[in-house]
């Protein structure tokens, strides 16, 4: 065990932390409150993940990025094994007090290179994706990879119970009794303050995220379509990446078909949806699966009704009637009528149903919450005293 883990005098080596993920994007935009809450005790995060645009912001955040190669869509077991050496390496050198793994590959290869490099680990499974979506050779490779690895994290933690429920039943935990529940990655409530629906004389839907079919992107398309010629006044907006390095990506040549359709508007990309949720009336996920879905949390958050599918991760979120609309998986009829829903409502009914969202993800969802389990299982791992509670 490190010298640091018994001591936080400033004369010690700090205590190192690891978040490993597929995105540098998914560190920075989903796990500031944890950042800011390590950078606060003075310990040193290291990022390891593919580089993209959000190195410098992490850096500014006071991380240490290091490029990973990780072949998200690849199914080369050569790219893979190189992911797993790169990382018994990068542990090897920096000696991490913790790892953080995040999604699949991290989770598989960071979590047997932190093994080999006798490195204390945890793995978030942040949603089970194509895993369990899809039947396929790929799906069952991966399930047989997780019964491996998943034998040696000290904890395995879940953000809804169903994925919980459903790595118990394929029996991928060797240790049932390391699961542990996180209910989703929080949202910064204060940040994504509420805000009022806009005014304007037509109503605008907004689907945010990576924009993958494994999203419920061509159910939305598709109920867009149905819907435009009865209320051509109505807006259906896409924001997020295309072209993403993911089994199910969506590609730039079907968005451009789409908006010369007139279907669509596409936001392309931003780092800061806020504007964005705040020019809705309403946020669309029609997603097959989830983690927790973090831009509902954050449209709950700023007051927007949400219609969502009713599958694992986005049911968490949404109470169906009360904090917006749920409707079958797969089924863009279903998607287009509950979207009509929305359209016909009366505006202080979408304002209330709104304002009840907002109610449950400051009381279920809050980013402070999801930080403190972060620092109850950093002292439990480390017993540094930085992560002790201290009276004011």
């Amino acid at each position: 065990m490190n010298a640091s883990l018994s001591t936080d005098s400033p004369a010690s080596a700090p205590l190192t932390v690891c978040l490993v993920c597929n995105t540098c994007f998914a560190i920075y935009t989903y796990r500031q409150g944890l950042i800011r809450m390590l950078v606060a005790k003075r310990v040193r995060v290291i990022v390891l993940a593919p580089r993209d645009r959000t190195f410098p912001l992490l850096e500014q955040m006071g991380c240490e990025c290091i490029d990973l190669p990780v072949a998200s869509k690849g199914t080369n077991p050569l790219d893979d094994l190189r992911t797993l050496a790169a990382l018994y390496r990068h542990y090897r050198r920096i000696r991490p007090d913790v790892v953080f793994h995040y999604t699949i590959k991290p989770n598989i290869y960071g979590t047997l290179a932190a093994w080999l490099a006798r490195v204390p680990s945890i793995a978030v499974t942040t949603g089970l994706g194509y895993v369990f979506i899809q039947k396929s050779h790929a799906a069952r490779v991966a399930k047989a990879l997780y019964r491996v690895a998943f034998r040696f994290p000290r904890e395995v933690w879940f953000l809804n119970r169903d994925d919980e429920q459903a790595f118990l039943q394929e029996r991928l935990l060797a240790h049932p009794e390391r699961a542990r529940l996180l209910h989703g990655e929080g949202v910064d409530i204060d940040h994504f303050a509420l805000t009022p629906l806009p005014q304007a004389g037509h109503l605008t839907f907004v689907l945010i995220g990576r924009l993958l079919w494994d999203k419920g992107v061509g159910e939305y398309v598709e109920a867009a379509r149905m819907l435009r010629a009865r209320y051509p006044q109505a807006r259906f907006q896409l924001l997020g990446p295309a072209g993403v390095d993911n089994p199910s990506a969506i590609t730039q040549a079907d968005i451009d078909a789409w908006v010369k359709e007139g279907i669509v508007e596409y936001l392309g990309e931003a780092h800061d949806v806020r504007p964005m949720i705040a020019n809705a009336d309403c946020v669309v996920l029609p997603s097959y699966r989830e983690g927790v879905p973090r831009t509902l949390m954050e449209a709950s958050a700023m007051g927007r009704p949400i219609v969502a599918t009713d599958v694992p991760g986005c049911r968490e979120v949404v109470q169906d009637g009360i904090t917006g609309l749920l409707c079958e998986v797969k089924n863009a009829r279903a998607l287009a009528d509950a979207l009509e829903k929305i359209l016909t409502m009366n505006p202080e009914a979408r304002r209330a149903m709104g304002l009840r969202g907002r109610d449950k993800v400051t009381a279920e969802f809050d980013e402070a919450l999801v930080v403190e389990r972060y620092r109850q299982t950093l002292l439990t791992l480390t017993g540094a005293g930085i992560f002790e509670r201290r009276l004011r």
